[in-house]
C-alpha cells in the first residue's frame, strides 16, 4: 500500500512540474486545494493507465522498440499521456494537455521528474 501511495505522489509531482513548465499543459481550479486535488485524482488516471495500456502497447509496438532502439518510447510516453488528458476531460476534471508535441515534451518531463522522486522516494511495501 505505502509503495503504490508512493508512486501516486511521484506521478502527482511529474505531473505538477510538467503544467508549470509547459503552457499548453493546463490544470486549472477554483483554488489551490482543488488543484491539488485535481492533480491526485489524475496521477491516479495516469498511474492506471500506465498499468493498464502502456504494457499492451508495448508488446504490440514490440519491432518499433527494436527498430528505432527505444525512442519509441517517447511516442508511447506521449500517447499514454494524451490519453489520461482525455479520460481527465471525460471525467470533468480541468486537465488538459493540447497537442501531440506537447504531450512528447511533457512525457519525457514527467519520466525524467517521476524517475527523480522515486530514487528519492522510499519504495518498500
Amino acid at each position: 500500500m505505502k509503495n503504490f501511495v508512493v508512486k501516486t505522489i511521484a506521478n502527482a509531482g511529474a505531473l505538477a512540474v510538467a503544467v508549470w513548465l509547459l503552457d499548453k499543459i493546463t490544470l486549472t481550479g477554483d483554488s489551490t486545494a482543488k488543484k491539488a486535488g485535481t492533480l491526485i485524482v489524475v496521477a491516479l488516471i495516469f498511474g492506471l493507465v500506465n498499468w493498464l495500456v502502456k504494457p499492451i502497447v508495448k508488446v504490440l509496438t514490440f519491432p518499433l522498440f527494436i527498430l528505432t532502439l527505444g525512442l519509441i518510447t517517447l511516442v508511447v510516453n506521449a500517447l499514454m499521456l494524451l490519453l489520461t488528458s482525455w479520460l481527465s476531460g471525460k471525467s470533468d476534471l480541468h486537465f488538459h494537455v493540447q497537442g501531440f508535441w506537447t504531450a512528447v515534451v511533457g512525457g519525457l518531463i514527467i519520466s525524467i521528474v517521476s524517475w527523480a522522486l522515486h530514487v528519492v522516494l522510499p519504495d518498500e511495501d
